[in-house]
């Protein structure tokens, strides 16, 4: 199954794809902080485009899942795992920091001592086909997270888009075995060095068509010093709690499980789905939440991404792709709070 970039309800979403018909040819976009929108472009490119709401992380880490079912038999009740589905897909179009998030989910699901079974299956049969950037939006921050807007690993292939005049052409690198294999299936020409140049002058001018700058040097440190400034009280006065920045976001794996039963009483489920740290139940232990106000929520989250993340992982939990800000109904930019925060 190939997967990759459409266009769905006026946004870019990923879904199966039949045919090269299917990608947004002739597609921009505009963003800004809590702003959205997809226009048609002059230039007929495939990937003119930078990312939409949705995220890879729903292939690999669904939304929701069935863990368990168990129906009434009788005098007993049959129980069954329901299994992950391991079939073989192809992501066709990611970011370069969207290779950088599923990095991280890696990290998470991959590399501790519980593996997500699930994750593993469908990451086991996975083929990468990454798109190095050409146009960034004006909410990328990904050069300031080192991550992009070129693809330099965790790919099966690397694709950059020129269009030049009337010569519009892929440059196609190889970054593994399975990719090496598929290039060979294919009848491509070594790529010239007018090529070479041409690609990495799409590549210089998207990094310098990145505004938005956020200095890491010293960031988780500073953060934790600001933990208790009144700025945070500010933010939480915009904010809206309302988990949009954590459901686009594509390093967000917070859930919930929840047992439930249909009307006859004979079906039961166990289920997983995505929750937000933004919810006040999400700290709910017995006698209470442990995060109350809007302001404790936000802290958590941002924090979570730019200083914890780091103590526990080695790498940040944000990178730079943009998603928080453009989907935020009121535009709180993480970018520019850290910066208020820091620089005090």
């Amino acid at each position: 199954m190939v997967l990759g970039p459409t266009v769905r309800d006026e946004g870019i979403v990923y879904e199966e794809l039949k045919s090269a018909g299917q990608l947004p040819v002739g597609y921009a976009e505009t963003q800004g902080p809590g702003s959205y929108r997809l226009k048609k472009s002059n230039k007929k490119t495939f990937f003119g485009f930078t990312v939409g709401q949705e995220s890879w992380k729903k292939f690999l880490y669904p939304s929701v899942r069935n863990f368990l079912t168990a129906s009434k038999n009788g005098n007993r009740f049959d129980a069954g795992y329901e299994e992950a589905n391991s079939g073989k897909m192809a992501f066709f179009g990611v970011r370069a920091c969207e290779l950088a998030a599923l990095k991280i989910l890696d990290k998470i699901f991959l590399e501790g001592p519980y593996i997500d079974s699930g994750y593993e299956a469908a990451r086991k049969n996975l083929f990468i086909v990454a798109i190095n950037c050409s146009q960034p939006s004006d909410n990328c921050f990904c050069t300031s997270m080192g991550t992009g807007p070129k693809a330099t690993e965790d790919y099966d292939l690397a694709l950059t888009e020129v269009l030049n005049g009337k010569e519009h052409y892929f440059v196609v690198e190889s970054g593994s075995n399975a990719g090496e294999k598929a290039i060979a299936g294919l009848n491509l020409s070594e790529a010239a060095p007018e090529n070479i140049e041409k690609r990495d002058e799409v590549i210089a001018k998207a990094i310098s068509g990145i505004s938005k700058k956020l200095s890491t040097g010293e960031l988780s440190e500073k953060l934790d010093a600001a933990f208790d400034d009144r700025h945070w009280d500010k933010i939480a006065e915009r904010c809206l709690t309302c988990g949009n920045c954590t459901m686009v976001c594509p390093t967000c794996f917070c859930t919930n499980v929840e047992d439930t039963t249909d009307l006859t009483g004979d079906n039961a489920f166990r289920t997983r789905s995505w929750d937000s740290c933004h919810t006040v139940a999400f700290s709910y232990i017995h006698g209470g939440s442990i995060r109350t106000s809007e302001m404790a929520r936000y802290r958590q989250w941002m924090m979570h991404k730019l200083t914890h993340w780091k103590k526990q992982f080695g790498t940040f939990g944000c990178v730079g792709c943009g998603r928080c800000i453009t989907w935020c109904p009121v535009g709180i930019d993480i970018t520019e709070e850290a910066k208020i925060l820091i620089n005090k």
